[in-house]
């Protein structure tokens, strides 16, 4: 097998793209990836969050130190890796609330918020709504997908 030529390699990339996939084509784009795989796995993946520290569990995991991590991260995506975490626990509290067996607090702890007050404020600064207020309108959606 040859090497894919240049025009080649564009032509792959924008039939990718029309499908949803990219083609990592670099180093940072392929450590990018590896930070979004292990925060999914840490947030989604696995019945509790570790307790260890974030930046440390990424760290270890790819065996660079944070700060490089987190400025390459911040570069290619634009937004810190603290905040892309903190985007994803609030995507797995959603998840938690809608399945409706747990309470906030219970979630708070799974989820190592130190309080339900700070798990509200954050989930309020992301989703501009309260949990309370989030759960309630997926209680009327199920019931109005029940009577249909």
């Amino acid at each position: 097998m040859e090497p894919l030529t240049e025009e080649q390699l564009v032509k792959l990339n924008v039939n990718l793209k029309k499908s949803g996939l990219e083609l990592l084509d670099n180093k940072r784009s392929i450590l990018v990836e590896s930070i979004k795989n292990i925060v999914t796995e840490m947030i989604h993946e696995r019945e509790e969050v570790p307790k260890v520290n974030f930046s440390d569990f990424i760290s270890e995991k790819l065996g660079f130190h944070y700060t490089y991590l987190s400025n390459v991260f911040t570069e290619v995506k634009g937004i810190t890796i603290q905040h892309y975490i903190i985007i994803n626990k609030i995507e797995r509290v959603k998840e938690l609330l809608l399945y409706q067996e747990l309470s906030l607090s219970e979630i708070a702890c799974r989820m190592h918020y130190s309080s339900t007050a700070h798990l509200s404020n954050q989930f309020k600064k992301i989703t501009g709504l309260t949990p309370s207020f989030y759960r309630s309108i997926a209680n009327i959606r199920r019931q109005n997908l029940d009577e249909l």
